[in-house]
C-alpha cells in the first residue's frame, strides 16, 4: 500500500502566479524593490551592478545584471513571442531503498539539443531567432522553460515558513512505498554572456564578478521562497559532460529537499563535530595539495579526490552561501575563480569538460555548520581519455581514483602559473 502519511504535504499545491522575488538590492532609482517575504541571509548587493527585472511572454521571471563597467543602455525590449502554456509542475517519487527523491520531469525531453548557432536560444533575440532573451545583455537569469522543479511553490497555509520547512523535512526524510510529492521550487538559467561560445572561465574578471553577484542575489531570493530547502548554482561545461547548449551558461536549482550529498555531509558533521569544514580547510592550507590562497579564499585538491581532476575552493571564514558573502569576498573570488578555470584549461591542448558545483548550506537548518564551497570536477584523466562511471561507482557508489591527488595538484600548480588575466 502507498504511504499516505502527511497526506496534506502530498497534495500538489496550486500553481501560483509568478512574482518578482525579494532581495536587498540597490537597483536603478525607478525600480522599487519588492517587499521581502523572509529575512534574506544578510545579502548586501553591489550597487555598481544594476539589476533590471521583467517577465517573459509566458510569465517567467527574467532578470538582467549589468557589469559595473557596462556599455549597455538600461532600456530593455519586451518579449513579444506567442508561447505555449508552461508545463505542469513535475512529480517527485521516493526511492524506498535509499530514501532519495527523484523528480520525474518529462517536459525536459523537449529541450533543444545542440542547435545551430543562428538558432541559439540563449542569444539575444533577433530576426530569425526568437530566443529566450529579448535584449542584449551582460548577464541574464531566467526561469527554465522545461524545469526540473517548479513553477509551483509549496502551499504554506499558516504562512510560517520555518514551521512548514521543519514539517516538510521530517516528512521527506521518512521512507515509505510509492510516496510522491510535487516537485515544487525553481529552475533557473544563468547566461554568462550574449556571445554564443565560451564558458565562465573565458569571461573577463568584471563579467565573472557580475555572475557571482547574480548567484548571490538569486540565492537570497530563492532561499526565501516557500518550500525551498537548498539552492545550488552550477555550470556544466562540454559535450563530454552532457551539455545540450554550447552557449556559456549555468543553472540554479532551488530544491524542495536537502540533497543526498548534503545529507551525507550532515551525517559527517554529526560524527566529527561542527568544526569539520573549518578544520579541513586549515589542514589543506598547510599541505602539498594547495593551489591558490587569497585573503578570503583557498583552492586545493582534496585528500580523497574521486575524479581525475577535482578542486575544492572554500572561504576562509564560515559563510553558508553566496548571499552571506561580503563585497570584498565576491571581488576576490571573481579573480581567483577565473584563474582557476583557466588553469584547468591549460592542463591540455583542448578545453577541459567539467562540472563547477557550488555547494551551499540548506536554507533553514545547520547553517552555522555547513560552509559553502566549490567542487570542480572533470572526468578527463588524460588528453584523450575520460573516466566513465561504470560498475563500482555507478552501481555501488564505491569510487576508485585514477590519479594521485598530490600528482594532480602538482600539474595544476604548473598550469596555474601560466595563467594571465
Amino acid at each position: 500500500m502507498p504511504d499516505n502519511s502527511a497526506a496534506s504535504l502530498d497534495d500538489p499545491p496550486p500553481t501560483s502566479g509568478l512574482t518578482l522575488d525579494s532581495y536587498h538590492a540597490n537597483t536603478r532609482p525607478d525600480a522599487a524593490p519588492p517587499t521581502p517575504a523572509l529575512p534574506l541571509n544578510s545579502y548586501h548587493a553591489d550597487t555598481r551592478i544594476a539589476v533590471h527585472q521583467t517577465t517573459l511572454a509566458d510569465g517567467r521571471n527574467l532578470i538582467y545584471f549589468d557589469d559595473a563597467d557596462t556599455t549597455l543602455s538600461p532600456e530593455r525590449a519586451v518579449d513579444e513571442r506567442n508561447l505555449d502554456p508552461r508545463p505542469a509542475t513535475a512529480q517527485m517519487r521516493q526511492d524506498a531503498l535509499t530514501g532519495e527523491w527523484v523528480s520525474i520531469a518529462a517536459a525536459r525531453q523537449n529541450r533543444v539539443l545542440l542547435p545551430p548557432a543562428e538558432l541559439d536560444p540563449l542569444a539575444p533575440q533577433c530576426p530569425g531567432n526568437p530566443s529566450e532573451i529579448p535584449s542584449n545583455y551582460d548577464v541574464a537569469v531566467f526561469e527554465n522553460r522545461s524545469p526540473s522543479f517548479g513553477p509551483a511553490l509549496a502551499d504554506v497555509a499558516d504562512h510560517n515558513l520555518e514551521r512548514a520547512s521543519t514539517l516538510a523535512r521530517t516528512g521527506l526524510r521518512t521512507v515509505g512505498l510509492e510516496r510522491t510529492r510535487p516537485a515544487v521550487g525553481r529552475t533557473e538559467v544563468v547566461c554568462f554572456s550574449p556571445n554564443r561560445a565560451g564558458s565562465c572561465g573565458t569571461q573577463t574578471v568584471s563579467r565573472v564578478r557580475t555572475v557571482i553577484e547574480a548567484w548571490a542575489q538569486r540565492t537570497a531570493a530563492l532561499s526565501a521562497l516557500p518550500g525551498v530547502e537548498q539552492v545550488f548554482p552550477f555550470e556544466n561545461r562540454g559535450e563530454a559532460i552532457g551539455v545540450t547548449l554550447g552557449h556559456p551558461h549555468g543553472q540554479i536549482y532551488a530544491y524542495p529537499y536537502v540533497t543526498p550529498r548534503t545529507e551525507r555531509l550532515l551525517a559527517a558533521l554529526d560524527s566529527y563535530g561542527p568544526t569539520l569544514m573549518g578544520d579541513l580547510l586549515e589542514r589543506e592550507q598547510q599541505g602539498d595539495r594547495m593551489l591558490l590562497n587569497g585573503t578570503h579564499w583557498t583552492a586545493f585538491v582534496p585528500f580523497a579526490a574521486r575524479w581525475p581532476i577535482e578542486v575544492h575552493l572554500m572561504p576562509h571564514r564560515h559563510v553558508p552561501d553566496f548571499a552571506a558573502t561580503t563585497l570584498a569576498e565576491r571581488d576576490e573570488l571573481a579573480e581567483l575563480y577565473v584563474r582557476l578555470l583557466r588553469g584547468v584549461d591549460r592542463l591540455y591542448h583542448t578545453p577541459t569538460p567539467y562540472i563547477a558545483a557550488w555547494h551551499q548550506a540548506p536554507t533553514r537548518e545547520r547553517r552555522d555548520e555547513v560552509r559553502m564551497m566549490l567542487q570542480l570536477t572533470s572526468p578527463r584523466r588524460a588528453a584523450q581519455k575520460l573516466k566513465f562511471l561504470a560498475g563500482s561507482e555507478a552501481a555501488m557508489g564505491a569510487w576508485v581514483g585514477d590519479v594521485t591527488p598530490e600528482n594532480q595538484a602538482t600539474a595544476l600548480r604548473a598550469a596555474l602559473a601560466g595563467v594571465t588575466l
